[in-house]
């Protein structure tokens, strides 16, 4: 697939939200205007459904979309293409940072494993594991592991309903992935995720997670497309202890959402001078001193001639 143009400056700036730019967005893109309205009067009915729980109501959102095409509900539209290029393009990025066959992998939104069927036949066995709200997307990811034939590398493939990880051990995995999820997130939702991550992250391990970044005001279109800021993510991560990285080399990919990177905080650096412990008694090295006379040399409280 060619290249993607980069995000336009101003991209960074607009509010999706806001009257004006839907009535110029449907001025440029008529055909578009149809599905805007679809998911407008499903937004309606799934609001006062889900008033709480934005879980559920994404997982109704992921169901009404996989029902029509399950490419279309992990954000790729019909194309096999498209599917195929984002998939390869995730891979690609981990590879370069060090990805290795003993790593072992959470995939947060794991999907019908359009990234995922690459890091399965990467790893070694037992390696990968992906979680996903949708039991429908799941079940077209096992479709993906029967089709390029994954089934000797055992990947996990389970429903979340919570980002506090608490079925899984401690200290587990060396990467943990999340492409596309927060870019459908509430703060309070991506609060989850980062008040537990740092448990289930090896020493040494990361996290990386992309989100459509804004420059302006944070805001959401039909609760299903969420538009946040750097630094509200960076800060939230430092309430938890943790380290955030913006990594300016996704930038330079032709994908339109931005890559943050979460690690453990590198321990502060003690730059007091150390105290010389005590050295016991039977440890001490019998001290020399010359007397006045100097043919006569005290050893340890012992006159003896030289």
């Amino acid at each position: 697939m060619g290249a993607v143009p980069p995000t336009p400056a101003d991209a960074l700036t607009r509010n999706r939200k806001s009257l004006l730019h839907k009535v110029r967005y449907a001025l440029r893109h008529p055909a578009r205007v149809p599905a805007y309205v679809r998911r407008f009067a499903r937004d309606a009915v799934l609001r006062v459904k889900f008033r709480r729980d934005h879980v559920g109501y994404y997982r109704a959102v992921m169901a009404s979309d996989a029902a029509r095409s399950v490419e279309a509900a992990v954000g790729d539209g019909p194309s096999v293409k498209r599917w195929n290029w984002i998939g390869q393009m995730q891979f690609d990025y981990l590879k370069e940072h060090g990805l290795v066959p003993e790593d072992r992998i959470l995939e947060i939104g794991c999907g019908n494993l359009r990234a995922g069927r690459h890091f399965i036949a990467c790893l070694d066995p037992g390696n990968y594991y992906g979680i996903d709200i949708s039991p429908d997307i799941l079940i077209a990811a096992k479709h993906t592991v029967v089709r390029y034939e994954l089934q000797e590398k055992l990947p996990y493939l389970t429903v979340a309903d919570s980002l506090t990880f608490d079925f899984l051990p401690d200290g587990h995995f060396d990467v943990v992935h999340a492409h596309s999820v927060f870019s459908h997130s509430p703060l309070h939702v991506i609060e989850e995720c980062f008040a537990h991550v740092g448990r289930i992250l090896a020493p040494g391990g990361f996290f990386d997670f992309t989100f459509d970044r804004t420059l302006g005001r944070e805001h959401h279109v039909l609760r299903e497309d969420f538009y946040h800021r750097t630094d509200t993510l960076v800060h939230l991560v430092a309430k938890y202890g943790l380290d955030a990285e913006f990594m300016e080399d996704w930038e330079e990919r032709p994908h339109g959402q931005s890559k943050i990177r979460i690690m453990h905080a590198e321990p502060a650096r003690d730059h007091t001078v150390p105290v010389p412990a005590p050295v016991p008694a039977q440890d001490k090295v019998p001290h020399a001193r010359v007397a006045q006379d100097a043919d006569v040399v005290s050893v340890a409280g012992r006159t003896v001639a030289p």
